[in-house]
């Protein structure tokens, strides 16, 4: 047994990850243990979507825990009743399992239309997912991701993912076999940089679908929650999916994952899929108070907005610097930097106390919280600002 020369050291080492330890966050703030505050554009990777340590969600879980932390899923519990209800309320499914995580939720999604394709396909197994798409890091999620870093991880991967080029249909249709059961997609692929898939395209997609009598999932886990302006992103395309999972943003910053679906596509069989911690009352306590406070007309239309002010503040700094286009939607946004310095920008603005990310080497992905202010908004372009004159962006870029 070998003692840690370093509280880090006890930690898997999985990641690279500043010396800051934090200890505090309040909204679109963070503290750390030295007590510099940081401007957090980042949340978790969309997670907070009311921000660090939102009142809401405290007080929900600070009150269920007095009551009841989990029966086990062997049994009801009445807030996992009323969450499912209020999705299912909310959206075009019918039922709802409870997970942990947004990859657990598309593991899930997997399991399902595999279940749903030996019942109704003749055994049809393939689903077909998209070059760039991200839906995990369970050996299935990483096997149905388009990422190409996870190409030479942990072989043999899970077979049975064929991968299309995102808003191309031909490229979908050319992938359709006897054996394929399901198309799954991320409407906005995050980690591939913000590439939005056209409301057309969703259109054309769900046609297509039907038509080969295939299932249409939607990987939510980023865009769902309000994250775009909609509850659900497949809203804006006017369509009707058979299976959503969402994750991150449901919990308002606590373990919550949701698998949807409509009644046909809902043919698990009892010890078919579980969890042990799945759809606990405390977890779902939380995501009812998140539910209750984003869901409302007022709140959607304010990330629309508030979405619209952050788009032009970064058009402005892109002309101001020479750099390319802003793309996403709502607040799910990036900013291209035409050249790989996307971490080294990153690192400058950690320094100034401001926390970004770079899905992409030449690109920033802008993820605040949902009820991020414009004086927030204001303080993070002029923090990148002024990271980006001391980089020289202008100069690098002409």
């Amino acid at each position: 047994m070998t003692t840690a020369a370093h509280p880090y050291d006890a930690l898997m080492d999985i990641t690279a990850r500043p010396p800051a330890v934090f200890v505090r966050g309040e909204g679109s703030w963070l503290w750390d243990d030295a007590g510099k505050r940081y401007l957090d554009f980042v949340q978790g990777w969309a997670v907070n979507c009311l921000g660090h340590s939102p009142a809401i969600v405290a007080e929900a879980l600070a009150a269920q825990s007095k009551r009841l932390l989990t029966p086990s899923p062997a049994f009801y519990n009445a807030p996992s009743l009323k969450l499912a209800k209020a999705l299912v309320d909310r959206s075009c499914f019918d039922q709802v399992f409870f997970a942990n995580s947004g990859a657990e939720a598309n593991e899930g999604a997997i399991k399902l239309a595999r279940k749903y394709g030996a019942l109704h396909k003749n055994g049809a197994h393939e689903i077909i997912t998209f070059a760039g798409g991200f839906h995990g890091r369970t050996l299935a999620t990483m096997s149905a991701s388009g990422k190409k870093a996870f190409e030479p991880l942990f072989e043999p991967k899970v077979p049975g993912f064929r991968k299309a080029r995102l808003n191309d249909l031909t490229s979908v249709e050319g992938l359709i076999t006897c054996k394929t059961v399901a198309v799954m997609l991320e409407p906005i692929q995050g980690e591939a940089g913000v590439w939005p898939a056209t409301d057309r395209f969703l259109q054309a997609l769900r046609a297509l679908t039907r038509q080969h009598g295939l299932l249409l999932i939607v990987d939510e886990i980023q865009t769902g929650i309000g994250r775009t302006g909609k509850l659900f992103h497949y809203e804006h395309a006017g369509i009707e999916p058979d299976i959503m999972t969402l994750g991150k943003g449901i919990g308002g910053g606590v373990p919550l994952a949701a698998l949807l679906a409509s009644e046909p596509a809902s043919c698990f069989e009892h010890g078919d899929q579980g969890g042990t911690f799945n759809g606990n009352p405390l977890m779902c306590a939380a995501g009812l108070a998140v539910l209750e406070r984003v869901g409302s007309a007022e709140f959607l239309q304010s990330i629309t907005e508030v979405g619209r002010y952050l788009e032009s503040e970064l058009q402005r700094l892109s002309t101001r610097h020479g750099l390319g286009e802003v793309r996403g939607r709502g607040l799910l946004l990036a900013l291209d930097l035409k050249l790989p310095i996307g971490a080294s920008i990153v690192a400058q603005a950690f320094e100034e106390g401001l926390l970004l990310n770079s899905p992409q080497p030449d690109a920033l992905r802008f993820m605040p919280a949902l009820n991020v202010t414009r004086d927030e908004i204001g303080a993070m372009v002029d923090g990148l600002d002024r990271v980006l004159k001391r980089s020289g962006t202008a100069r690098l870029v002409a």
